[in-house]
């Protein structure tokens, strides 16, 4: 370790170790990365997504307070219901004139309970495949769930829910759009994909078991917007941090606290998610136009360019927006750039300077390519380096 890499921790640690944290000083230094060393980064990004106050007194009693939250969650939404679908249809008279399947009332629990798979069978599906260039969330995690394997609770699991659903011969996709899609999984499907990742023994659980979990929670909270496909990429690099945290005490709450502060991120970029607002100010759209009169202003041969051959950012920039950049780099490079957007008091005005610095760094082969050749460039991005990228991205921020 260099000696500045050790004098960067020094500095995080006097600023976090301050009875009420600095917070302009905290984004300063987190902007130019955070240190993964002692759970830094895992503090950090708590507070600074608002999960964590500034004062240090108040995070004992609010992290427990919001952990028995997160269980009371799994209680009311997993438990319960799997308790009740359970115990419903063991006796025929409940079936018959209390509620039955084909209820069309909406106030049916049998309705309730299958509009509720409809969403899980999509997040199942998304959360399978998360990162799948690692194998951490395939691996087992150390700290199981254990009000959800407790082995005195008989009552259907979500897990359960995806093996016994009885759509479980179809693949269910529900877009941006709200649209729910069904087709047969073979027609879609290479045959090996059916058992990419098998499901561990009972009485363990794999990551991407907790974030599925994770999001069906999130989904019954917010009906408005429930789960739409992207949603897993945000809440992905999240968890993987707070589920690695070198401290054992916090890595054991990474679920209760990934959740909240995934929360608290929808709550800034859930607009991107919902399609109604795609033309408002605060919509999708817009923010794609932005990053195109951004480099207008700021290179005009490049956004002729762009334009004559007809390349819109709706093509490429939506997804670079509305999942953060996670799908365009590895796991820890969109870590990094987090630790910027996380850090910036207008954190998602400079991801708009991040997009745009992409586009200018490979304008030279992007002036020379055609349209195929461009397209696979922006759908592809060639630029590794994530220091090159957020150095000129900051460029463009101190020009403005």
């Amino acid at each position: 370790m260099s000696s500045l890499h050790k004098s960067r921790i020094a500095d995080f640690q006097d600023v976090l170790k301050e009875p009420t944290i600095a917070l302009e000083k905290l984004q300063e230094l987190s902007f130019s990365g955070i240190p993964c060393e002692g759970g830094l980064r895992c503090l950090c990004w708590k507070i600074l997504l608002n999960y964590l106050p500034l004062e240090r007194a108040s995070w004992t009693s609010i992290l427990a307070k919001q952990r028995e939250l997160y269980s009371q969650f799994l209680r009311e939404m997993i438990i319960q219901p799997g308790i009740a679908k359970a115990n419903m249809g063991v006796s025929r008279e409940d079936v018959t004139f209390e509620d039955h399947p084909l209820n069309p009332n909406p106030d049916s629990r049998w309705n309730t309970y299958f509009k509720d798979n409809e969403v899980l069978l999509q997040i199942d599906k998304d959360v399978r495949r998360l990162c799948p260039d690692i194998s951490f969330f395939q691996r087992a995690t150390e700290y199981p769930c254990l009000l959800i394997l407790d082995p005195q609770n008989e009552f259907e699991t979500l897990r359960k829910r995806v093996e016994q659903t009885t759509l479980k011969s179809q693949t269910v996709a529900r877009n941006r759009s709200g649209v729910t899609n069904m087709s047969s999984p073979h027609k879609n499907a290479a045959p090996s994909s059916l058992n990419e990742y098998e499901v561990l023994p009972n009485g363990c659980e794999a990551h991407w078991e907790v974030v599925e979990r994770i999001l069906f929670i999130y989904a019954k909270l917010n009906p408005g917007i429930a789960y739409v496909q992207g949603m897993n990429e945000i809440v992905g690099p999240l968890y993987y941090t707070f589920a690695t945290d070198p401290n054992s005490e916090w890595k054991e709450h990474a679920e209760a606290d990934t959740f909240f502060c995934f929360t608290n991120l929808m709550a800034e970029i859930r607009d991107n998610f919902i399609k109604s607002l795609d033309d408002s100010q605060c919509g999708i759209t817009y923010k794609m136009e932005k990053v195109y009169s951004t480099l207008k202003d700021k290179d005009m041969e490049l956004y002729l360019k762009l334009q004559e051959q007809n390349i819109k950012p709706q093509f490429f920039a939506f997804r670079w927006l509305t999942l953060l950049l996670s799908q365009e780099f590895l796991l820890p490079d969109v870590i990094r750039i987090w630790d910027s957007l996380f850090a910036d008091s207008s954190r998602f005005d400079f991801l708009l300077l991040v997009c745009c610095a992409m586009l200018i760094l490979i304008r030279e082969q992007l002036l020379e390519g055609d349209f195929t050749v461009n397209m696979r460039l922006l759908q592809d991005y060639p630029i590794t380096d994530i220091c090159q990228i957020l150095q000129k991205a900051k460029e463009l921020q101190d020009s403005q």
